[in-house]
């Protein structure tokens, strides 16, 4: 009775920190908010099909919907695609969201044709029997006391409100498993459950709840991959609330110190193969996002130890070739170059639905750092030269410049008739 009383109040928790009705949360899915974003031009070789690979699950419809929201050019194919994936699964009501996308955009045609209402009645009713089942057979393992039983009935309860999109009452499954599970594995399975429902749902203080919950649970150190995965949805947390430099943190480090008995602790890199967590984020995902959040708030000694020289996340770097030419051309001071690939890659990463509403403030801070870097050795800089390196005019880098003054992030001061910036303290010149 005392179980039955715990688990009750976890699930009293869940449902006081998750109150969605059923528009809200609509609204709160990832790709459910972005119709006020600027409009995105992909790059030529952006291919749809082969960036949707990358992923698992319902993701994929997510990240085809932004695609559909913030492309017109793509828009179509995008709602083509995203009807397609959803008919795939077991979620009625977001294949009747993707219709009425369809209707407000006016897009594949008339919705009477569209409408595929013999699926709709298939699916619901293989979606109602399944759930009978479940229920049943979870009633039946609560009558024998079979904990573990128990435990996997909760569980399998969790996965099909969570295939069928009722988010919130998956939620309560899985923290119910919580009195019935008897390892360290159980513990950490259930909080990845709920980590990736709650980035589901945009709630990133559960998230974070639950992060902690899974690495203060283990007595042990815990696998690579499920370190992987918690330092993925960590640095997810801090990007949503444009915490940079932490989810930079976050991000890159992909490698997790392992002991032995009578031996000294030794570091082992998590392989991009091993993340296995595409059904949130794929591995090109960690090098985009690690990379960009790196550039905008590392300074040059944690750029070059943290992502240049680090074996392991240059793992992930290799996956993203742009991204990893971008990071040397900038640390390499070749700033033409760097910016020509972040133009080359801004419409693509724009793309993102976790990325793309902080991009434009990550190249700003990128770039804002790469003229600092410039100009920081010298006692003082023509800016011709300067605007020369930074494919820019003249007179639009003297507004950048004096904004950074402004800002106290350059000791500088203006030259405007001979168009010279003067350092405060320093012995050489460009």
């Amino acid at each position: 009775m005392a179980g039955s009383s715990s688990a009750g109040a976890a699930a009293m928790e869940v449902e006081d920190g998750f109150k969605f009705g059923l528009s809200e949360l609509s609204k709160s899915v990832p790709g459910g908010a972005d119709e006020n974003l600027p409009p995105v031009t992909p790059s030529q070789g952006f291919d749809m099909e082969s960036y949707i690979s990358n992923y698992a699950g319902r993701t994929r419809a997510y990240r085809l919907k932004h695609i559909a929201l913030r492309c017109p050019a793509l828009q179509e194919e995008a709602l083509r695609m995203m009807l397609h994936e959803v008919q795939s699964g077991q979620n009625v009501q977001l294949y009747k969201d993707v219709l009425d996308l369809c209707r407000e955009k006016d897009k594949l045609g008339p919705i009477e044709k569209l409408r595929d209402q013999s699926w709709i009645d298939r699916v619901q009713e293989s979606n109602d029997k399944t759930l009978e089942k479940l229920e049943l057979d979870l009633c039946q393992h609560k009558l024998n006391s079979i904990k573990e039983k128990v435990r996997m009935g909760h569980n399998d309860l969790g996965h099909h409100h969570y295939n069928v999109g009722n988010l919130n009452e998956a939620l309560k499954c899985y923290v119910r498993t919580r009195d019935y599970g008897t390892t360290t594995k159980h513990q950490t399975d259930m909080c990845l459950n709920i980590i990736k429902v709650g980035i589901e749902m945009n709630n990133y203080s559960h998230v974070v709840n639950y992060i902690n919950k899974a690495e203060q649970a283990s007595t042990e150190k815990l696998e690579g991959p499920v370190v992987g995965k918690l330092r993925a949805a960590s640095g997810l947390a801090h990007l949503d609330s444009a915490k940079y430099k932490q989810a930079a943190l976050k991000f890159v480090n992909m490698k997790i110190e392992v002991t032995e008995p009578n031996n000294p602790p030794t570091i082992k890199n998590i392989h991009p193969d091993d993340l296995a967590f595409n059904q949130v984020i794929a591995p090109q995902d960690i090098a985009i996002y690690g990379g960009l959040c790196a550039l905008a708030t590392f300074d040059r000694a944690e750029l070059s130890s943290k992502v240049i020289d680090d074996v392991a996340f240059k793992q992930f770097l290799e996956l993203v070739p742009d991204m990893r030419e971008l990071i040397f051309d900038f640390y390499g001071s070749r700033y033409s170059s760097c910016l020509a690939l972040m133009d080359k890659i801004k419409g693509d990463v724009s793309l993102d639905m976790y990325l793309g509403k902080h991009v434009d403030s990550l190249y700003e801070s990128i770039r804002s750092r790469a003229l600092i870097q410039y100009f920081t050795p010298y006692a003082s800089v023509k800016m011709s030269l300067m605007a020369e390196a930074f494919s820019t005019t003249v007179d639009d880098l003297q507004k950048e410049l004096a904004q950074l003054i402004m800002k106290k992030e350059i000791k500088a001061r203006i030259d405007s008739h001979n168009k010279i910036v003067f350092a405060s303290h320093a012995d050489q010149e460009a």
